[in-house]
């Protein structure tokens, strides 16, 4: 059997066809390729980046973007996981964030997007009274600062009033300014200005102030005595009444809220000198008269004796007689004074009975009718004669208050009991 043989010679338009074959079939091969390929989106923030993909699982698809996940960053899906088609990944970067509660500061890595998103995160409560730097709606970035006052309640004792504040001020000084609490020169305070404040300070001011007080005290007047000799012995008249002596004392007085605590006299000055009592003694003596019976030895009308007799009767004769007391009915009263122009007066100076005591200013004394009857003349021990012309809205019962010259002599002369007697 005889071999056939076939020979055949390559023509251009043969190589032509080859090489179109060839780009079909490769054309063919990188589009399925390419239809083989995952769609993925990966968002970052507000950046999205859509790849088509070969690779298997997440991380693959991160490490073809050169993109790092850190220790605190969000990212929707575990590296692990497998890509599918349409995949959409979500990557959010952790911002540092430095927080800083009552001075003492912590570092934290966050993905919330806002400060308030942040506080809940971390489980960070605020009162009404904290103090945060930040608004809760600002955005957190990368090494945000936030502090926090936490506040607390402090007890204000200012001069006895008492107050409870919230502050988160640190120091005294501050808490004062934020309440509007002004301290003065001698004003104290516990604790000092300086002073850290926590919530177990109180504070303590005690208000201090310097006041000058003047005071007009009464010296005792001399009382003279001289020898009258036109005064039945025995008796004794006011010649001259006497005035007390007026000093003027200027104290400094200290007080701690409103409490006196000290007294300091500063200086002194004479207002008014005194004026001396005069009293008049009496030394005369009662006079004795003789009258001597004269007769007559004789019968002879001519005759008579020439001396008298020794049996002859005497007469006294004596001045009206009488002590320092008079008598009367005698009554133990507890004695006041006052004068007319005294600061709870009327200033008219008319006793109840009309009498006016600025014209008459001596022997006149204030009464209980029910006990004196107004009008009755009466003689007060360590005062003399007077009248009672006056009464009194507490003098009730066994008082008596003495009408004196002037409001000095009236101040000095106290509460004393006395002897009153009656003039019948």
């Amino acid at each position: 059997m005889k071999r056939l043989k076939f020979n055949r010679v390559l023509t251009n338009k043969d190589f032509i066809y080859a090489i179109t074959l060839l780009l079909i079939i490769g054309l063919i091969s990188f589009s399925f390729y390419e239809l083989s390929k995952a769609e993925v989106k990966v968002t970052q923030g507000d950046e999205v980046t859509t790849i088509r993909t070969h690779a298997n699982t997440v991380g693959d698809v991160l490490n073809e973007l050169v993109i790092d996940v850190g220790e605190h960053d969000e990212l929707s899906h575990n590296l692990n996981d497998r890509v599918t088609t349409n995949m959409k990944i979500q990557h959010t970067v952790a911002n540092q964030v430095f927080l800083s509660i009552d001075g003492k500061e912590t570092t934290y890595y966050t993905t919330s997007k806002t400060v308030e998103d942040f506080l809940y995160e971390q489980n960070i409560e605020l009162t009404e009274n904290d103090q945060l730097s930040l608004a809760l709606d600002t955005n957190v970035n990368n090494q945000l600062e936030i502090a926090i006052d936490k506040a607390f309640q402090v007890t204000i004792n200012d001069a006895g009033e008492k107050q409870q504040v919230w502050t988160t001020n640190s120091s005294v000084e501050e808490l004062l300014n934020e309440n509007n609490i002004t301290l003065h020169e001698l004003d104290k305070i516990k604790p000092k200005t300086t002073a850290e404040l926590n919530g177990d300070t109180d504070i303590v001011i005690t208000r201090v102030e310097k006041v000058t007080d003047v005071v007009e005290e009464e010296q005792d007047f001399p009382v003279v005595k001289r020898q009258d000799s036109s005064l039945e012995k025995g008796k004794e008249e006011i010649v001259a009444q006497g005035e007390p002596g007026v000093i003027e004392k200027h104290y400094e007085v200290v007080l701690e809220n409103g409490e006196e605590v000290s007294r300091e006299l500063v200086k002194e000055e004479v207002k008014q000198e005194g004026k001396e009592k005069i009293v008049a003694i009496g030394t005369k003596v009662n006079q004795t008269i003789s009258t001597n019976n004269i007769t007559s030895t004789n019968s002879s009308p001519k005759s008579a004796s020439s001396s008298p007799k020794s049996s002859g009767s005497s007469e006294v004769v004596s001045r009206s007689g009488g002590g320092n007391e008079p008598k009367g009915k005698t009554l133990y009263m507890k004695a006041t004074a006052y004068n007319w122009d005294c600061s709870s007066c009327d200033g008219r100076g008319l006793t109840a009975t009309g009498y006016n005591l600025k014209a008459n200013p001596n022997g006149v004394i204030a009464v209980d009718p029910s006990v004196i009857p107004l009008g009755t003349k009466v003689w007060v021990e360590g005062y003399g004669y007077a009248i009672a012309r006056d009464t009194g809205g507490n003098i009730k019962g066994n008082k008596i208050d003495l009408h004196m010259a002037t409001t000095q002599q009236a101040s000095s002369f106290g509460v004393r009991t006395v002897q009153v007697k009656i003039i019948e």
